[in-house]
């Protein structure tokens, strides 16, 4: 009955770390499509209860703050552009969320949890 328990255990986490990787990719492609960052963020709140208590909770949690605080620099970017800074803070934003997004892949790719 315990191996069947942990098969069942294995069967979730590799689920689990498959959704997860769609949402890195959905990241990663929002650098080109906008819209899959949000699509993104909707699935992490959807599934998020199927990863509570396992390692890849830590990644959910990553992968939403990415986008929180992205939205909050995009937004203040594009509110600062006339004043030129706009475009810098655009810039950093962008290569701050592909430092998050290739940082939580690897992790994860290495089954490792994320520090939040």
């Amino acid at each position: 009955m315990s191996e069947e328990l942990v098969t069942i255990d294995d069967e979730k986490i590799k689920s689990a770390k498959t959704v997860t990787t769609v949402i890195y990719a959905l990241q990663a492609v929002s650098l080109l499509l906008v819209i899959t960052f949000l699509i993104a963020v909707i699935f992490n709140y959807i599934k998020k209860s199927s990863v509570q208590g396992t390692w890849l909770a830590s990644h959910f949690r990553w992968q939403i703050k990415t986008f929180w605080f992205g939205l909050l620099w995009w937004i203040l970017g594009f509110a600062t552009l006339f004043l030129v800074v706009g475009y810098y803070i655009l810039i950093i934003n962008t290569i701050w969320i592909i430092y998050r997004i290739v940082r939580g892949w690897l992790s994860l790719l290495n089954d490792r949890e994320m520090y939040v």
